[in-house]
């Protein structure tokens, strides 16, 4: 019998094949209580257990190959980090010494604690990073209790997919079906041909998705039952268009899936011969595409869709998880060289640290006393508390602005006395190197506007900064006052609301005016249902993931920029935007 499962669309594209269901990772845990003389035992028990998996994600890390997706080596880097993480450790250790639990209920009782603390988190890639503790600890688990792997294997030869029959059992395309992957069970089917992913759980940033758009490979996430819904051997289709995963399909359905699927990957075809393209409207504006990264590996993926540049590198993704063994200046310096280096000449834009109580360096630091912590210290809130942190990450950046282009992005600034701490802060890191001796590059200096008090202060904010970058997922949250990480509100969360647009088009605005550059490096720049509205209130930058670059410039070279004004401004007079888009 035919029927669908609904989740969320985290990478495009049709794709057709048999489920291979992914052996559950979740493990039925014992929980009794120990003799305090069997406390040693217990804990040498664990550390085996935890030694094994490190040894494991090491040896996957070793094997990996030079196509492999940098994403792959990024995630292992920080499972292998959430091992060693004092906060885990030390808390197993005190369930085992202090409260005579067995290994496995220890390791689960901390994984609690801690996953309590990723859910308070605001932002929503590093609040997804608790299912890379979960995974962990669950590796550590199987480990516990004498398995291993909880991946099934498969490796087929598959046939091209226009070809496929529904009576076909022989060497057919697979398609991955599982609760959730972690990074290292994803590394072991390296080797095999799966087409698509389906996960009951994750979001739009999950591993998962980040893994499948580097691919490239169709997936849908958060699709609740499906692993339980979906039989090993079921015919499925993926529509990672649609966010829709149907099991047991039709002839009918099949055969017009199989048509959707040979049209996308024509226009994947035509989209790849757009790389070289200078990104440039009917009417001859010049439009920048950048790319948004998260590590300095990622800078491939931007070069291969031909991204003029980076438009934001979170550099918070350096220190997380180091619990109290922040990076110092000589291990920032070598991870930005990295991506100046990776970006071959095109310009690079390094956001200093955007952490705080909701995305706190070390956990031990966190603070539950902030009850709302998007409005507490974070970004610059934050490293203007701690400036000698602020400082060596400064110098850092400044050192390899010697290398070749940097930017300098400073997020969530609002007060005129943040510019000023700011702006004596990045004088005296000059100062500093200038003392040492040690060779540094001169920066251009931006400022984010994801505040609303920053976006109705333009003119103070532009006096300083050479250029501004709009970050529209936050902006959007302050002005609306909605929590992007609270289910029961996330349908208020509208880029489309009047407000928001009035706030992104007076900031376009004020820049042109000024004749300074203006981006928008949130979600809104790589929906390619907003690109024209953008485009008509004269925004000539945009910044995305590397995967969406493509589809963006495609509609550019179609737009005609002077033409799109008017249809701007109809939207920001409206009651209602989204019917003037067409927008769902």
């Amino acid at each position: 019998m035919t029927f669908s499962i609904h989740g969320l669309a985290v990478a495009r594209g049709i794709a057709i094949g048999r489920a291979v269901l992914v052996a559950s990772s979740r493990v039925d845990v014992a929980h009794y209580f120990i003799q305090p003389e069997q406390v040693g035992a217990e804990i040498l028990r664990l550390r085996q257990a935890r030694d094994a998996v490190v040894e494991e994600l090491k040896r996957l890390q070793k094997d990996l190959t030079d196509d492999a997706p940098p994403e792959l080596g990024a995630l292992l880097d920080v499972h292998l980090m959430l091992l060693e993480d004092e906060s885990l450790s030390l808390g197993v250790r005190h369930w085992i010494e202090n409260r005579l639990y067995n290994a496995e209920w220890a390791v689960t009782s901390q994984m609690e604690v801690i996953g309590r603390q990723f859910d308070e988190m605001e932002d929503a890639y590093l609040r997804e990073r608790k299912s890379d503790l979960e995974q962990v600890t669950e590796r550590v688990l199987h480990f516990l209790k004498g398995g291993t792997s909880p991946v099934v294997r498969t490796k087929p030869n598959a046939r091209p997919q226009q070809e496929l029959q529904l009576g076909d059992t022989m060497d057919v395309p697979l398609v991955l079906v599982a609760h959730d992957l972690s990074p290292a069970d994803m590394l072991q089917f390296k080797q095999s041909v799966f087409t698509g992913f389906v996960t009951d759980v994750g979001g739009k940033t999950s591993h998962t998705a980040i893994v499948a758009r580097s691919l490239d490979i169709p997936a849908v996430v958060g699709a609740r039952s499906a692993s339980q819904l979906i039989r090993q051997d079921d015919w499925i289709i993926i529509d990672g268009d649609m966010g829709v995963v149907i099991v047991d399909p039709s002839p009918i359905i099949l055969a017009e899936y199989g048509f959707k699927q040979r049209q996308g990957d024509l226009e994947r075809e035509r989209l790849a011969r757009l790389r070289h393209t200078p990104a440039i409207t009917l009417d001859g504006q010049k439009i920048e595409l950048l790319a948004n990264i998260e590590m300095p590996e990622d800078a491939d993926a931007a070069i291969l869709v031909g991204a003029v540049g980076v438009g934001l590198f979170r550099s918070e993704f350096l220190f997380m998880g180091r619990q109290g063994h922040l990076p110092d200046e000589e291990e920032q310096f070598q991870q930005y060289r990295r991506a100046v280096e990776g970006m071959q000449g095109l310009p690079v834009t390094i956001r200093t640290v955007d952490v705080g109580a909701d995305k706190p360096l070390d956990e031990a630091r966190h603070d539950a006393a902030h009850l709302n912590p998007a409005l507490g210290l974070r970004a610059i809130r934050w490293s203007l508390a701690d400036p000698e942190m602020f400082l060596t990450q400064l110098r850092a950046i400044l050192r390899a602005a010697a290398l070749g282009k940097v930017n300098l992005l400073v997020p969530m600034l609002a007060h005129a006395s943040e510019i000023h701490q700011t702006l004596a802060l990045v004088k005296q890191a000059q100062i500093d190197l200038d003392a040492r001796g040690v060779a540094y590059g001169n920066v251009r200096l931006g400022a984010m506007i994801e505040i609303p008090a920053a976006a109705l202060s333009l003119k103070l904010f532009l006096k300083h900064f050479d250029f501004l970058s709009i970050g529209t997922n936050d902006l959007i949250q302050y002005t609306l006052a909605i929590d992007r990480a609270d289910e029961s509100v996330a349908h208020l969360y509208d880029p489309l609301h009047p407000a928001v647009l009035r706030l992104v088009a007076d900031t376009i605005a004020e820049g042109a005016a000024q004749g300074k550059s203006i981006s928008v490096c949130g979600e809104m720049a790589g929906d390619v249902n907003m690109t024209r509205l953008l485009l008509g209130m004269g925004l000539r930058s945009f910044s995305m993931h590397p995967s969406q670059v493509l589809q963006v410039k495609q509609q550019i070279l179609r737009a005609d920029a002077e033409k799109l004004k008017a249809l701007a401004q109809q939207v920001l007079e409206s009651e209602d935007p989204a019917s003037l888009l067409s927008v769902k």
